[in-house]
């Protein structure tokens, strides 16, 4: 009689989706004004700027677009 060994089960854990990191997009601390890249917020652990502050937005481009109208 011989013993078939079971299969292993499975690996359960989730795959990480890697984040969506667009090479043009800026951004600006609220309180300092330093500015940095989405590239190198997304290699830090946490977002957060040299000053400490957490709060940033997206700097917008100087070129207005101009759409046609329909």
């Amino acid at each position: 009689m011989s013993e078939a060994t079971p299969a292993p089960a499975p690996e359960t854990t989730p795959k990480e989706q890697p984040a969506k990191v667009f090479a043009g997009a800026v951004y600006e601390c609220v309180r300092c004004g330093t500015k940095t890249s989405q590239q190198e917020l997304s290699r830090l652990p946490e977002v957060k700027c040299i000053c400490g502050y957490r709060v940033f937005r997206k700097v917008r481009p100087s070129v207005v677009k101009q759409i046609k109208a329909v």
